[in-house]
């Protein structure tokens, strides 16, 4: 008599257990990406809603970036260092959702600077141990990075026009519970998830000495800063430039929606152009179509031509972000890959949120929009003009895998 139930296969078993982490890993994306989209655009206009100025929103958006650019690293070591990955990545999620609810309650400047500073330390982590855990969980796969980082994108897109309807219809509160919904759902998806490397890495401080000693950590750090003080300005002001135009909540969520679709695209061809035109080339062209994004900023003068440019979105932030862990992965020593994964974050959400955010804040209230977006602009191709140039004339470039070649 045929067997109808077969038992499975050890081999499809083992199929399976080794997809499982990456099921996890991709609704983790999903999920916090979501709930940063419930938020994170929206922290401008909550500031504004309590009556600070260009000048004071410029100071909170700018502690945040600050405060990663020495968590991040630390947070990243200590991972490495304890092989406790796992832990500190529920720590973080879990800290950063009960700093939230605090921040929703509090009015006073002199209150929300420590609340912002602690929300920003738990925050600091996340997304480099995400990205890290995503890099082991694929393991001799890495070219499928950009198909997993996508879930990111897909929650982003579902979060943001759901999250302005609601934030136009009932108020700025709904940012903050659906924030705190979807943490708790990244937290639970997280549980358990390995992600950590194997306990046979190498010493910690022999290999963080080799990775301060590699001399292309320097040039590719400095390039991710001066790109990242041109992200911030647009990502940290780009609603007010919105709101100025006389766009609705729900518009504004649009443009998330629109910025998420185009990155779909990228991120799905991601593994072919990384192994293709190698990181280092996709990083710098990501770049100058960051610059080209910003001079169309200062161009536009209705909502509906903002929405237009934030198609640019995908082949600039998501190619950036791709080939920037790429990278970073490539060129981490054995048993490093937390700490380098949070130094490429600290670099550019870190330094250069910080300026971006300070410098935006300033150049927004004293000279405009347009102005802003200009100079936001000039660093971006800034720095796709510095690490082009550099690389093409430095003869100590190593070869480190598919996605770090030239």
């Amino acid at each position: 008599m045929t067997n109808t139930n077969p038992l499975p296969h050890s081999g499809d078993i083992s199929a399976l257990r080794s997809e499982r982490p990456l099921l996890h890993v991709g609704a983790g994306y999903f999920a916090y990406y979501g709930a940063a989209a419930a938020l994170i655009p929206l922290l401008v206009l909550y500031y504004k809603s309590l009556g600070f100025s260009a000048g004071q929103i410029g100071v909170l958006v700018g502690i945040p970036p600050l405060v990663m650019l020495i968590a991040a690293p630390l947070w990243g070591g200590l991972a490495d260092a304890t092989r406790q990955h796992s832990l500190i990545l529920r720590l973080a999620i879990i800290g950063s959702l009960l700093l939230a609810l605090a921040l929703s309650q509090t009015r006073e400047m002199a209150w929300l600077i420590p609340v912002v500073i602690g929300y920003a330390l738990f925050t600091a982590p996340i997304i480099p141990l995400m990205d890290n855990a995503a890099v082991n969980a694929l393991g001799n796969r890495q070219d499928r990075y950009g198909k997993l980082r996508l879930w990111g994108a897909v929650g982003w897109g579902v979060a943001a026009p759901i999250t302005g309807w609601l934030v136009e219809r009932d108020g700025l509160g709904w940012a903050f519970y659906g924030y705190m919904a979807l943490m708790f759902f990244c937290f639970l998806m997280l549980w358990r998830l390995p992600a950590g490397g194997d306990s046979q890495r190498a010493a910690f401080w022999r290999s963080l000495r080799t990775l301060l000693a590699d001399r292309r950590w320097p040039l590719f750090l400095a390039t991710v800063v001066i790109g990242g003080t041109g992200m911030a300005m647009i990502g940290n002001f780009l609603f007010l430039y919105l709101a100025d135009l006389q766009a609705g909540k729900t518009l504004m969520g649009l443009s998330l929606t629109i910025a998420t679709l185009s990155e779909l695209p990228v991120l799905f061809f991601a593994g072919r152009l990384l192994n293709r035109w190698g990181a280092g080339n996709v990083l710098a062209a990501a770049l100058a179509l960051y610059g080209l994004r910003a001079f169309a900023y200062s161009a536009a003068h209705t909502p509906g031509s903002v929405l237009l440019i934030q198609l640019l979105h995908g082949p600039s932030f998501s190619a950036l972000w791709a080939a920037g862990v790429s990278y970073a992965g490539a060129s981490a020593p054995e048993g490093l890959g937390a700490t380098a994964q949070t130094l490429f974050t600290a670099a550019t959400l870190g330094i250069g949120g910080a300026l971006g955010g300070w410098l935006g804040g300033q150049l927004y209230a004293v000279y405009g929009p347009a102005a802003m977006f200009q100079w936001a602009g000039l660093a971006a191709l800034l720095a796709a003009l510095l690490f082009s140039l550099t690389r093409a004339n430095s003869a100590t470039e190593k070869q480190r895998g598919p996605h770090a070649r030239t």
